[in-house]
């Protein structure tokens, strides 16, 4: 897909539903092919296409501002910018918020799903502040974890996205008085769900204000499709490429790490099984 075909397609979808968040409208700044700076082994958007950490302008903010004006927004009980990639990539994220923002007399949340790969910026932290809820995506604890799970573009380290995260949480405070809300959400896999010590030791330096647990409830689709970027329950199904199924947590391993990490850290411990 060209930049020029994304004209006819909305940068707008949904709303889904989110365990974490409701009722979710996506807005996605980048459409035009799968980009991001990881290449996560459970990504609902398949093997990504383009795996950078340069940022630019994928979408104009005036053709997601057109696309958001006749959606269906006002159901929503959250708008998420997620879509096609990480969406630090895109320059005009703040701008976006600003304006959505002033469409919606900011009263609905507005919620960022982000891999923090990008938070060593200070553009990238000022870019986003201005959200209600910044979801930082943290599944390794060290650099072996983070290349077997997440599989970052070059240049990219744990150390460098630990220290990006808290830096977002040293702004929130100092900047902002304590908002927007931030979580960490951790994708829990075969390689990782042993190093719960490790995490808790990381949350508690982070110090966030949530901590979502997640495992992988969306087949991993062989070739990339714009429908993945929003496909939850029936909408799965029309994934045109061959999916198949990733290996999750059951109903007592998830119990497990939740009690775990509340004894380890006393945050507040949200799970997909919300058991």
């Amino acid at each position: 897909m060209s930049n020029n075909s994304t004209t006819s397609i909305s940068s707008i979808y949904g709303p889904v539903d989110s365990w974490r968040l409701g009722k979710s409208l996506g807005i996605d700044l980048i459409m035009d092919t799968s980009t991001c700076s990881f290449n996560c082994t459970y990504c609902q958007l398949g093997f990504i296409q383009k795996i950078t950490n340069e940022r630019k302008i994928f979408i104009p903010t005036k053709k997601v501002i057109e696309d958001f004006k006749v959606s269906n927004w006002q159901n929503s009980d959250v708008i998420t910018i997620s879509g096609s990639g990480e969406p630090t990539l895109a320059i005009n994220i703040g701008e976006v918020i600003k304006e959505i923002k002033n469409i919606t007399s900011s009263k609905i949340p507005i919620a960022i799903l982000t891999n923090g790969t990008l938070l060593n910026d200070q553009n990238v932290r000022a870019d986003i502040l201005n959200a209600d809820v910044i979801s930082v995506k943290l599944d390794a604890t060290n650099d072996k974890t983070l290349k077997e799970i997440n599989r970052p573009a070059n240049g990219i380290d744990h150390a460098l996205i630990l220290l990006g995260i808290k830096k977002l949480k040293d702004d929130i405070i100092k900047i902002y008085d304590g908002r927007p809300l931030l979580q960490i959400q951790i994708m829990f896999m075969p390689q990782n769900k042993n190093q719960i010590e490790e995490l808790a030791k990381l949350l508690n330096e982070i110090r966030p204000d949530e901590v979502a647990l997640n495992t992988p409830t969306r087949p991993y689709p062989s070739g990339w499709d714009l429908i993945t970027r929003g496909a939850h329950g029936e909408d799965a199904k029309k994934i045109k490429f061959p999916t198949k199924p990733l290996k999750r947590l059951t109903h007592e391993e998830a119990k497990e790490i939740e009690n775990k990490l509340k004894a380890l850290t006393e945050l507040k411990i949200l799970s997909v099984y919300k058991s």
